[in-house]
């Protein structure tokens, strides 16, 4: 028997016979959902995934966390994020998928990070819109649709800008308080904090490790970190510890074993203790709960 594994998708492989550009699709949601249920199970992109939703109840699941599903919410995701839908109620809004290559072509990728919502952490990426940013979204959603349904002049650049203009709008919504209250030097020491624990997340699992990197105390980091997320430099870190823990488990390929070795921990026993400790359930009672039903 096949081991069943988290499906990975492109926009390639999902964009169906439309004609529109390989690095980016925009659909209103009901229309994108009703040709595509398979992507009601659990998935993973390999592009940048953006939603709004205009009505519509059920559940959302991003990295294995679970967020209701509201009009007036937008949720970004990053490639490789692993996600999926339950409904309770028709859903409809607006979804674009676009490429990094998509938007690299206006501004450098690490352009984006400035958007706390493009950070990788789930518990920052769905928003509840304001009043008035609901309709300034909304409009720019429609416009996105119309462009990308006709061929102009400048058209792609065109779908650039007004993806940006979205980006800015949900950012003024959401953090206009937040970026009175701490200094542009400390948001880069965070954006920057996120970024090597991404990529050294395995071997290096404490603050004091990261912080000489950044320039900085690991005291300094940690109360950043708590002003800027309401979490320590640590929690962060055994936040992404986890979540690849989870996402590794829900492969059934994967022994229990060599999850604890990818993850540089000294033994299988340690692992177990350190992820009970945390999600308050052993990696065998996680993987159960989180089983994958077969794709079709």
């Amino acid at each position: 028997m096949a081991k069943k594994q988290i499906p990975h998708y492109s926009i390639k492989t999902i964009r169906g016979n439309d004609r529109n550009p390989d690095e980016i699709i925009a659909y209103r949601f009901n229309q994108y959902l009703t040709t595509r249920e398979y992507l009601l199970q659990p998935h993973r992109h390999s592009f940048f995934h953006m939603v709004y939703f205009t009505r519509g109840a059920g559940k959302h699941f991003i990295d294995f966390v679970n967020f209701p599903v509201q009009p007036g919410q937008i949720y970004f995701m990053n490639p490789g994020q692993v996600h999926h839908w339950i409904f309770s109620e028709e859903a409809d809004g607006y979804i674009v998928n676009f490429s990094d290559k998509f938007y690299r072509m206006l501004l450098d990728p690490e352009y984006l990070q400035q958007f706390f919502f493009f950070n990788g952490n789930c518990q920052e990426q769905v928003i509840q819109l304001s009043e008035k940013a609901k309709v300034q979204v909304e409009e720019l959603f429609v416009r996105i649709l119309d462009e990308i349904g006709h061929t102009r002049l400048h058209g792609i650049d065109m779908l650039r800008c007004l993806l940006f203009e979205i980006f800015i709008t949900v950012s003024r919504d959401v953090n206009a308080e937040q970026c009175s209250q701490v200094s542009r030097s400390g948001m880069m020491i965070m954006r920057n904090f996120r970024k090597l624990v991404e990529a050294h997340f395995v071997d290096k699992k404490l603050p004091k490790n990261y912080a000489p990197m950044l320039h900085v105390t690991p005291n300094y980091l940690n109360a950043l970190s708590k002003s800027l997320v309401g979490k320590s430099a640590g929690e962060i870190i055994r936040e992404r510890v986890l979540l690849e823990a989870k996402r590794l488990l829900v492969n059934a390929g994967v022994s229990i074993s060599e999850i604890a070795y990818q993850l540089n921990f000294r033994d299988n026993a340690y692992f177990s203790r350190f992820f009970k400790k945390y999600t308050g359930i052993s990696p065998e009672e996680f993987r159960k709960q989180n089983h994958i039903e077969a794709v079709h």
